[in-house]
């Protein structure tokens, strides 16, 4: 009986609700949504509910998971945060160079520097004052800041060796992403290899890739972290003389190494050895004594500022900066190299916003970008976390800066576009397979309202049901 009464007042509140908002009884009566799940949470900054459906249903929340990341990040690291990576000497040994990672996302990223080698220049110049060219020089890169695990455990195997699933560590360059270079001018057989940029001389594919005729990219890169072993699977278009996909670095530290090794050749130095921590951290894994390196610094680059940072994550959907600001917000909680800093991170974000009162019940995460379909979450916290960073937060401007405008600017350039909301909805993209959402802000003078859209398991075209969504702010702002 009681299960009866339950359902029915659930039915009721559902026609009340329906009543009072046919845009969203038209949105859930989409064609293919009849086997979705959906949520929605739309209030104003005061916190009052606007409209709402399903706002306390965990659902997969894709890349608006970012907001969760980032908003996480600038308010426990501050707007003014930078990494840090160390240039040092070996106190037991000068011709010995230690360079040592923080979990700086950023060196030579495409996404804030034009010159992507400037950094490199940079330390070329340093090195030259605090190192013999008589002497060979030994380097070492120091990549254990955030241990070995790069990766979530939750992320797919298809997934894993592609640019989108970079790993995160200690010592990350070049966004640890390569492009790889192949002709497809030949139909009869699988696209031919050029080169890789940068060059990766231990790097192995196994190319499975065909061609298609649509001029569709459906090319993939698979491998695990710090495998060489690259597997190329699916398609791209025919008759190219040169077509780009882009996959990760299996070691990014080595990457850096030798990049770094070559240019310093250049400058007449010799280079005796390059390593990494990795090896040494593994080994040290149980010991109850623990060598750590005996390091004098003579150089630190600082990354650009955390609002820089989590700008482009935003606006980009960038998932290699965020996986590491969700391990730098839990390399700070516990600085042990051996606890997990991604375990760390997701309990100390949930624990944040629960210590604001925010209901956190509905937080099922495994990353920091979005990309494990396992991750879910209820629009109604994505929507309170969005209203706690305008009204709460000393950081509401950085924050709000990195949400990018619909129509105009990101992942979300062509959402709205043409309609009266261009410009005013700052919104925030999330999408993998059957999954779209957005989350963002609705501002036009004293109109102020924060939403979450969520739509899980649609059966149609994903451009239907963008324009779903779309009709749907439309109808309600």
């Amino acid at each position: 009986m009681k299960y009866y009464l339950l359902l029915l007042l659930n039915l009721c509140a559902i026609s009340t609700f329906s009543q009072i908002n046919p845009s969203i009884e038209k949105f859930i009566k989409t064609s293919g949504f009849e086997n979705a799940s959906i949520g929605i949470s739309i209030k104003d900054l005061s916190g009052n509910d606007i409209a709402y459906y399903n706002k306390s249903a965990s659902l997969i929340p894709a890349s608006t998971l970012k907001i969760l990341t980032t908003a996480t990040a600038i308010e426990l690291l501050g707007d003014d945060y930078q990494f840090v990576t160390q240039l040092s000497t070996d106190k037991n040994n000068p011709q010995h160079l230690i360079i040592h990672g923080y979990g700086d996302p950023t060196l030579g990223s495409e996404y804030l520097f034009d010159n992507q080698s400037a950094f490199l220049n940079n330390w070329t110049e340093h090195i030259k004052k605090n190192f013999k060219i008589s002497s060979p020089i030994d380097i070492t890169i120091v990549d254990d800041f955030f241990g070995y695990n790069g990766i979530s455990s939750k992320w797919l195997k298809e997934d894993m060796g592609n640019y989108f699933a970079a790993g995160a560590y200690g010592i990350s360059v070049f966004d640890n992403t390569y492009r790889l270079y192949l002709n497809s001018m030949r139909t009869d057989t699988c696209p031919l290899i050029l080169k890789t940029v940068p060059y990766m001389r231990d790097i192995i594919f196994s190319n499975n890739l065909t061609v298609n005729y649509e001029n569709q990219d459906n090319g993939y890169i698979n491998g695990e972290p710090f495998s060489n072993s690259r597997r190329l699977v699916g398609n791209i278009p025919a008759k190219r003389t040169s077509f780009v996909i882009k996959g990760d670095f299996p070691n990014p530290g080595i990457i850096l190494g030798e990049t770094l090794a070559n240019i310093l050749a250049q400058n007449r130095f010799k280079i005796n050895s390059i390593e990494t921590s990795r090896q040494k951290y593994f080994q040290q894994m149980y010991s109850p004594y623990r060598a750590v390196y005996e390091e004098t610094p003579f150089y630190k680059q600082l990354s650009p500022t955390l609002k820089d940072i989590i700008r482009v994550i935003n606006e980009k959907s960038n998932n290699h900066y965020s996986e590491h600001l969700m391990r730098t917000i839990g390399r700070k909680a516990n600085t042990d190299i051996y606890s997990d800093p991604l375990t760390e991170g997701i309990n100390r974000t949930t624990n944040f916003w629960a210590s604001k009162g925010l209901n956190t019940d509905g937080i099922r995460i495994y990353d920091g970008c979005g990309l494990a379909p396992s991750n879910s979450i209820n629009p109604e916290i994505l929507c309170d976390i969005l209203i706690y960073m305008q009204t709460k937060s000393k950081y509401r401007d950085a924050f709000f800066a990195s949400l990018p405008k619909a129509g105009l600017e990101g992942t979300v350039r062509n959402v709205l576009k043409g309609t009266r909301l261009q410009g005013k909805v700052f919104v925030k993209s999330g999408s993998i397979a059957n999954v779209q959402c957005f989350a963002g802000y609705y501002i036009n003078g004293d109109k102020k309202y924060a939403f979450s859209i969520m739509v899980n398991n649609y059966n149609s075209p994903r451009k239907d049901v963008v324009r779903a969504i779309e009709s749907l702010l439309l109808g309600i702002f």
